[in-house]
């Protein structure tokens, strides 16, 4: 058996990696399921309840308002006029308009409007999972002395290790592939069955394609990452541990002294903003403490927009820092 083969069986079965992959089948399963049995199909009945509701509440809305309309009046010099405006001015009167019929429709699941945040939740569920079964396939082997034993018939250090990321990255590849393909399906079901998929062209089509693509990469970077980290600390606690670290520090510590500080664009230095915009093409953030004064628009806050290929090569310098600085210790370090 050839060493990719005997590491990829390892990996497939680990009791972690079945469990792991269990819990997130389930909170997906639960995902769709909420998903299902929260919306439905829109159809004339729909409509026609909505607007009717609509129409209820801006009879009743407009009776209240001739109500306190003939009590202001009523009030007039008398100590209750102190509860009304002067003179009954600058009292709204409800119109039609205000009771819009879409704000009474049933929530329906639109594929095109929706689903691209379930793509999203997908990558992040199976991100989370790649990190954690990456860093704990090679850090149990440097925990457990399993390393120095494989090392003593496959003394290539650099071949050993790069195999198994190989075959970590394969794995959650071909799972990846598979759970979008059978996510898609499911969610294009759901439509079917409660909302619409009317509006998906060809290049909504190609725009979702491609969202489940950035999706992959975010997964195969998660899961080197999390190997990577383990590998360089020789155990599990090492990833887990930097982790925790950097969302401690880095998400709520620096997040607070830059608010605290006025740090313009406070929320480029945090990871989530730059994961949506990886995951959505790109995220505005605007400074509401600027002005960006132009004789069209007035004055508009100052924004920065943060577009995939920015958020993609942060990605790719993580994977090279990691795994490079990972195979590096390989090389270099004693295997005790």
């Amino acid at each position: 058996m050839s060493l990719y083969s005997a590491e990829t069986r390892r990996l497939t079965k680990r009791r972690f990696t079945k469990l792991f992959l269990l819990g997130v089948t389930l909170i997906l399963a639960a995902v769709a399921a909420g998903m299902f049995f929260t919306n439905e199909k829109v159809g004339p009945a729909q409509i026609a309840s909505a607007q009717a509701q609509a129409q209820q509440d801006y009879q009743r809305s407009l009776e209240q308002f001739q109500r306190d309309q003939a009590a202001c009046q009523a009030a007039q010099g008398t100590a209750q006029a102190s509860n009304w405006p002067p003179g009954c001015e600058g009292m709204i009167e409800p119109t039609a308009e205000d009771f819009q019929t879409q704000w009474y429709m049933p929530p329906t699941f639109d594929f095109r409007e929706n689903f691209p945040d379930m793509v999203t939740t997908l990558a992040a569920l199976l991100a989370m999972v790649a990190f954690i079964v990456g860093a704990s396939f090679v850090g149990a082997e440097w925990s457990s002395g399993g390393m120095m034993n494989l090392l003593l018939w496959r003394p290539q250090r650099l071949r050993v290790l790069g195999t198994k990321l190989a075959a970590l990255l394969v794995f959650f590849t071909a799972l990846t592939v598979v759970f979008s393909a059978v996510w898609t399906g499911l969610f294009y079901l759901i439509a079917q069955a409660r909302g619409s998929s009317e509006s998906m062209t060809s290049g909504a089509w190609q725009s979702i394609a491609l969202m489940e693509l950035r999706g992959l990469a975010l997964v195969v970077v998660a899961g080197a990452v999390g190997f990577g980290l383990a590998s360089l600390g020789r155990h599990t606690a090492m990833a887990l541990g930097v982790t925790i670290g950097a969302v401690i520090v880095f998400q709520f510590g620096l997040g607070t002294v830059l608010a605290l500080a006025g740090v313009k664009f406070a929320e480029a230095y945090l990871i989530p903003v730059w994961m949506i915009a990886w995951m959505s093409k790109e995220v505005k953030i605007e400074d509401y403490n600027s002005c960006d004064f132009s004789s069209a628009g007035g004055c508009v806050p100052d924004s920065l927009t943060l577009t995939w290929p920015m958020a993609g090569g942060i990605l790719a310098a993580v994977f090279v820092v990691i795994v490079g600085a990972s195979m590096w210790t390989m090389r270099s370090r004693d295997v005790t």
